[in-house]
């Protein structure tokens, strides 16, 4: 018998994330490396938004490559280039997750590239 994967947001708040998020009786966890905000076939935007929306993107694709969709996610990291962006960063976020409440970091660093804003890591299961 194939026991169902069962989740549990631990102390969900209103700013879109849970303190914790607890998953058990998974088949799969998909480790997605920092998606950053451009791709191949796209230039770098100029603007935070651009590149939060293109960098949620690129982590979409990977969990569609899985089979999977943000409904999955169970941990994003954040990298964020200024303070500033904290709360442009949170309103896509909310706007991109709806619901979806995993648990959640944000850490302002020194991104790889120079003209990056955001780099977004995730942690999926199902």
């Amino acid at each position: 018998m194939q026991m169902q994967m069962q989740r549990r947001a631990i102390q969900p708040n209103d700013v879109s994330y849970a303190q914790a998020h607890e998953i058990s009786g998974f088949k799969r966890l998909l480790f997605i490396s920092g998606q950053l905000p451009q791709c191949e076939q796209c230039i770098l935007p100029k603007d935070f938004e651009g590149q939060c929306r293109r960098a949620w993107a690129n982590v979409e694709q990977q969990l569609k490559q899985a089979g999977m969709d943000f409904s999955n996610l169970v941990k994003v990291t954040t990298y964020l280039s200024e303070r500033r962006l904290r709360q442009r960063n949170y309103e896509i976020r909310r706007e991109v997750l709806g619901e979806y409440t995993p648990a959640l970091t944000v850490i302002i660093a020194d991104l790889y590239e120079e003209g990056w804003m955001v780099e977004i890591e995730a942690i999926a299961a199902d």
